[in-house]
């Protein structure tokens, strides 16, 4: 199949497994396709169970593997989806919540790689530098994930910008933690230089120069926003700052993620208070709201048919479980080490804690992170705990975010 033809099967897909649940399952947009995708492969694998002469699920998988979802998303998706997601966090909000998302960031995401990979060494006898770099690919909270999901639970503001503030970020200091480790990992693949100082080397160049980068493109797309008055123009301007300044990052060995991060923020603040007229604002919010809402659908219907490319079996299911586990515990380190720190200087309520643990949501970042590993006698193995754990992050944690909040919330008031 060309590109084409599988991009249009693709949408045509969204378009039918979103209106199944707009009809009967009636789950949050993202979610629901999600699980309609998963429910279909299923079906067909079970078909082929029963029928094995179709071959259906051998030529689905082939198709599946033809889509090379890893470079989708990493080099095609992500920078539009990074980009979107930032526009509608405001830097006043994000800077009252610095210091935990800096910590959450980079020290949280640190602890569960750490703890996480710790844990599959242990367990299941994984040689430590690949449970390593198993905990680095889990530990970023997936922003698609994790912003679809606030849109539903109507956090208070404080909560909602920690989550989301984090979740845009803790994805770029992850991808370079993961470079690094596999980089170790696997020298005769990456030729990298496994040493203290090329890590901070490389943190440096791919955290510090993509923030760099995105400040300076934002603020040359925003001087020329300045200048203009033609919605139409500046939206074109604002999705080539996306797509080019994602590509440039890429080409100058840079965070991508980190830059399209940075200059979301700086367009939607700086550029929407000072840079464009009222109409130009409603165009461009409504404009990146469809591309969000499109691009989730497309992201999160790839999850679900990807699993034509994973290993199933008893074995793999329990190391799934212990993945959730893991992951889970991984997590809350992540989030209650760096509160406890702060809060010598700031108060926080009781349930910060529980929510941003469980609001930690994975999702296509780390299954895409997975694929692109070097093949090996352990990928299979990292690749379904990785799956298992993602699926359960997202329909179960997903689907009982908002609903935790509002009892820990109705709780916390009754105190």
């Amino acid at each position: 199949m060309t590109v084409l033809q599988i991009a249009s099967l693709m949408i045509v897909l969204a378009g039918l497994f979103g209106s199944i649940n707009y009809f009967f399952l009636r789950l949050p947009a993202s979610i629901g396709i999600l699980v309609v995708a998963l429910i279909a492969s299923l079906s067909v694998m079970a078909l082929d169970v029963f029928m094995p002469e179709l071959e259906l699920s051998s030529n689905i998988k082939g198709t599946v593997e033809s889509l090379e979802f890893s470079d989708t998303l990493l080099e095609g998706m992500l920078g539009l989806l990074l980009f979107a997601g930032a526009l509608h966090v405001k830097l006043s909000d994000l800077r009252e919540q610095a210091w935990t998302v800096a910590l959450m960031a980079t020290i949280g995401v640190g602890l569960s790689t750490v703890i996480a990979g710790l844990g599959l060494y242990f367990a299941l006898g994984v040689p430590l530098l690949i449970a390593l770099v198993f905990g680095a690919l889990i530990s970023p909270t997936d922003p698609v994930a994790v912003l679809g999901v606030l849109r539903e639970a109507k956090l208070r503001k404080s909560l909602e910008t920690q989550i989301a503030g984090e979740s845009l970020f803790n994805d770029g200091v992850g991808y370079v933690v993961f470079l690094f480790l596999v980089g170790m990992a696997f020298p005769a693949v990456s030729h990298a230089d496994a040493s203290v100082g090329s890590a901070l080397t490389l943190f440096a160049k791919e955290a510090l120069g993509g923030a760099a980068l995105g400040a300076f493109l934002g603020w040359v797309v925003f001087q020329m926003m300045k200048r203009i008055d033609d919605f139409p123009l500046e939206v074109l301007l604002s999705l080539g700052l996306a797509f080019g300044g994602y590509e440039l990052a890429v080409y100058l060995h840079v965070s991508g993620p980190i830059m399209a991060v940075v200059a979301g923020l700086l367009i939607g603040d700086v550029g929407v208070k000072y840079g464009m007229s009222e109409v130009t604002r409603e165009y461009l919010n409504a404009f990146w709201r469809l591309v969000d809402e499109i691009l989730n659908a497309l992201l999160f219907l790839l999850i679900g048919v990807e699993v034509f490319a994973i290993t199933f079996n008893m074995d793999m299911i329990y190391a799934g479980a212990l993945g959730i586990i893991l992951s889970l515990t991984a997590r809350l380190a992540a989030v209650s080490i760096p509160i406890f720190v702060l809060s010598r200087w700031k108060t926080y309520r009781r349930d910060v804690i529980p929510i941003m643990t469980w609001g930690g949501i994975k999702g296509g970042i780390s299954v895409a992170l997975a694929l692109s590993l070097p093949e090996n006698e352990w990928k299979p193995l990292i690749l379904t705990i990785t799956y298992i754990v993602v699926l359960f992050s997202i329909i179960i944690q997903g689907l009982t975010i908002a609903p935790l909040a509002k009892k820990l919330d109705r709780e916390q008031g009754l105190l």
